[in-house]
């Protein structure tokens, strides 16, 4: 990905319109609304750099015993998921001459902006393993394709039915929870209308879009989300449903900001490109650092490995060849 170290918000760029006053770090409340990670995951907060949660790696068994026989031994193991929280920045230079001309608080208007940003930024690295820290491990995406949790649009009568093949395979894998395998689903933009006309085998709807504002749709009674911070790339999959309690979200630092009124952005080679003093201008500094893993117990129904507790629908185009298999 190309660097970007020179851009800086001009008079241009914003009309007739925007300026703040200064302000001191703040958390930012509003990434939960721009990310279907932060929204859907288990939060965790993290003290250190690195958090570790135990996982069931094998299972306790039991044993028959013939009168005057002996008991045997079993053992449960566990083993570490770690999660690394890795530190995602942005830099936004903006002219005093901007700030003086401005009708209303700019940086407030910046703030949720980049806070979509950053969203869009964790939830891609998550679901589809863009620009992903090595330190995450394997991406959603990657994860449920080596499990074979993908089911090709189109291989039931019906979407509705592609839907239920999916949460067929999770359940088959050990992942059933209140008789179906997964607590929420997570899709493109514009699925919530192309599930509207679907029925079950009775003539009612399977869907149920939301009349109540900040209320999620659902789909065979559980939460969807639209993903639609430009994160969800729909070459790859339509809708991804989970048992998003083994999705785990570490916050080392909430997102903060700072404004700079004298500083320097250099590029990786220490060459000076911005120069707020000389150039009569602000920086602000944006930071957080966060984490993501996804914790894969062992279940009685597969082998080890051979489970994953989320599995898409991918569109036709990227499925052909690739139908579900059970």
């Amino acid at each position: 990905m190309a660097e970007n170290f020179a851009s800086a918000i001009k008079r241009s760029d914003l009309g007739d319109a925007l300026i703040p006053s200064e302000r001191s770090t703040e958390i930012i409340q509003t990434l939960p609304q721009q990310s279907v990670i932060a929204t859907r995951a288990r939060r965790v907060t993290m003290s250190k750099l690195k958090k570790t949660q135990p996982v069931l790696a094998s299972l306790p068994d039991a044993y028959w015993v013939k009168e005057g026989g002996l008991k045997q031994t079993t053992k449960t193991d566990w083993e570490d998921v770690s999660i690394t929280a890795e530190e995602l920045a942005v830099l936004v230079p903006i002219p005093d001459s901007v700030v003086e001309d401005a009708d209303i608080d700019l940086w407030a208007a910046i703030k949720p902006l980049i806070a979509e940003a950053f969203g869009k930024k964790i939830d891609q690295a998550a679901l589809f393993g863009v620009d992903k820290p090595t330190t995450w491990g394997t991406d959603v995406f990657a994860g449920a394709t080596a499990a074979k949790n993908i089911v090709a649009e189109g291989t039931g009568t019906d979407y509705a039915a592609d839907v239920a093949l999916l949460g067929q395979k999770l359940a088959e894998q050990g992942f059933a929870a209140n008789g179906f395998a997964a607590n929420g689903f997570a899709a493109k933009a514009g699925l919530n209308w192309q599930l509207v006309g679907l029925r079950d085998a009775n003539g009612q709807p399977v869907y149920s879009p939301s009349i109540a504002e900040s209320q999620p749709n659902r789909l065979y009674g559980y939460p969807l989300n639209e993903v639609t911070n430009g994160a969800w790339d729909p070459t790859k999959a339509s809708l991804l449903a989970a048992d998003w309690t083994k999705f785990v979200y570490g916050v080392r630092q909430d997102i903060t900001y700072k404004i700079f009124d004298q500083g320097i952005i250099s590029d990786t080679d220490g060459k000076v490109i911005y120069n707020a003093m000389q150039q009569d201008s602000r920086i602000m500094r944006v930071v957080m650092r966060v984490g993501f893993a996804v914790a894969n117990p062992m279940t009685r129904l597969v082998a080890k490995g051979k489970q994953y507790p989320a599995g898409f629908i991918t569109p036709k185009t990227a499925s052909s060849g690739t139908q579900s298999t059970k």
